[in-house]
């Protein structure tokens, strides 16, 4: 389900008031591949309740690049939506999450194996609310950016 951050606060307070567990992962999720999938399942297996904060399409520019995102921030936010195991979906612009895990305070702050507990921009808000990091998925063998330069070199050639 994708949410706005009001009506994600609003779900995150009727979870906990059942007694659910929170994590929250992100991404730019820009074509959605293999490691994605096994990133969001790592982060799922974590609490009760997945929350995935997918990046607005500036803050992916600013991340990757000109010509990035290829899928705009809508189409990424529900093919994540779409996945077994991910409960609600919000696309959030600022730099990091560290705004997004102040006003909903996940248990779990889940991120990929490219990052150590200790290199986790958000760390010390995460530590300062009383929360924990979770490193899931598989090792970082998967990459957008190889995926595009393997379509543009199966492109044929003009001339």
């Amino acid at each position: 389900m994708i949410l706005s951050e009001a009506e994600l606060v609003d779900a995150v307070a009727r979870d906990r008031m059942l007694g659910r567990s929170i994590a929250l992962a992100n991404g730019c999720f820009d074509l959605l591949h293999v490691g994605h999938v096994r990133y969001l399942q790592g982060a799922a297996r974590e609490a009760d309740r997945l929350i995935v904060a997918v990046n607005d399409d500036r803050s992916v520019r600013s991340l990757k690049g000109e010509g990035r995102p290829i899928l705009p921030a809508a189409a990424r936010a529900e093919l994540v939506a779409a996945l077994r195991g991910v409960d609600y979906v919000v696309i959030f612009g600022d730099p990091t999450v560290e705004r997004l895990l102040e006003a909903i305070r996940p248990d779990v702050h889940c991120k990929g194996t490219d990052y150590t507990v200790e290199s986790v921009p958000e760390r010390e808000v995460v530590r300062r609310y009383g929360g924990r990091i979770a490193i899931v998925g598989d090792p970082k063998d998967h990459a957008t950016r190889d995926l595009l330069a393997q379509i543009r070199a199966a492109r044929p050639r003009t001339t």
